[in-house]
Formats: C-alpha cells, sequence, structure tokens
C-alpha cells in the first residue's frame, strides 16, 4: 500500500504557528500519514535573509516540530545546496520513494504563482497540490490544485523577523522553544 505524504517547503524564517497549523490541517484533511517540512537552501522566487544560516532554519524547525508524531523534516533541499527547484526535490523524491504518493502543500499566495514555477507541467503530473487559502490571494489557476478550507491565520514569517528585531513579542505567535532559541543565538536582532 502507497503512503500519503505531505510536503511542505518554504524557507521557515522562522518556522511560526500558521505553518503548523496549515500542515496539521491538511494533514487531517486529506488522511496523509505525515508532513515533511522541507526547508529550501535558496528559493528562486524570495531574497534570503543572509544572517539566518540553514542550522538556525533547521534547529528552529526541528524545535517546532517536536512532539507531534506525523511531522518531520525533509532535508533534501538544504543538502543539495545550489537553487531550490521544486521540480528537481520532487523528482529526486520520486526516485527514491517510488511507492509514496506526495502532496505537496502551498499557501494561497502562490497558486497564482503556479505558472512561473520550474517545469510546472511536468510537476503537476508528477504530485498533487495541495493549496491553503490566504486572505488578499486569489486561488485561480490553470493547474489542478486540492483547496483546504484552514481557519484563516495572517501570519508572516517576515513580520515575525521584524517584531523579533524591534524587540516585541513573539508568543502565541512562534512555538515556545523556538522564541527560545531566537532568544539565546540572538537571530534577527537589528
Amino acid at each position: 500500500m502507497s503512503k500519503k505524504t505531505g510536503i511542505l517547503g518554504g524557507t521557515f524564517n522562522p518556522p511560526h504557528l500558521g505553518h503548523l497549523m496549515m500542515a496539521n490541517e491538511v494533514l487531517e484533511a486529506l488522511g496523509l500519514d505525515e508532513i515533511r517540512f522541507m526547508p529550501n537552501h535558496i528559493p528562486p522566487h524570495k531574497v534570503m535573509n543572509e544572517d539566518i544560516r540553514d542550522d538556525d532554519r533547521i534547529h528552529m524547525l526541528s524545535a517546532a516540530i517536536e512532539g507531534h508524531p506525523c511531522f518531520s523534516l525533509e532535508l533534501t533541499e538544504v543538502e543539495r545546496k545550489g537553487t531550490s527547484y521544486t521540480f528537481d526535490t520532487m523528482k529526486l523524491l520520486k526516485e527514491q520513494e517510488p511507492e509514496t504518493e506526495f502532496y505537496f502543500i502551498i499557501g494561497g499566495d502562490m497558486i497564482e504563482y503556479l505558472p512561473k514555477w520550474h517545469r510546472i507541467d511536468e510537476l503537476s503530473r508528477m504530485i498533487q497540490f495541495v493549496g491553503v487559502r490566504r486572505p488578499g490571494y486569489s486561488t485561480k489557476t490553470p493547474y489542478p490544485v486540492t483547496l483546504i478550507e484552514t481557519p484563516e491565520v495572517h501570519l508572516s514569517s517576515t513580520m515575525l523577523r521584524q517584531r523579533a528585531a524591534n524587540g516585541g513579542t513573539l508568543r502565541y505567535l512562534l512555538p515556545e522553544k523556538v522564541i527560545t532559541y531566537i532568544k539565546e543565538n540572538r537571530l534577527y536582532e537589528s
């Protein structure tokens, strides 16, 4: 019997409760076996904050998902280095795990951006996209996307980094262990 695996990619800089809630909602709604959080090395569509190392993002992500039996890390993109194209990653994972059905989870902000993805036509035949609505973004796309209704939480890592830099509270926005890691390692300080 094939395994049903959700992949949630992102910079996770930092990983916040919105990421965790989205993953858990998709896990339940689609009856998946697991969700793997996949930090990317160099996302093709974003400028990375160079002050934060891959190791820091991996430690924060590990702390964030600790204790959830169906959550794990997928480090393929970080280990591979270079630009993280989803097509290349998913082709590799499908070769390594031919029996696994992959569900690639994207936020509403990425749904309308899909036509610009690298080798999107091939990618959309290889995996099932799962879209989570996000306020202010369209869900119209020429590609097959399974839409999941989740409670809408408008959190962004950018806003959280700014708040951390300004000494603002992160309570109830990030898991406590992630807040502790940020403080202990003086991440995002201006």
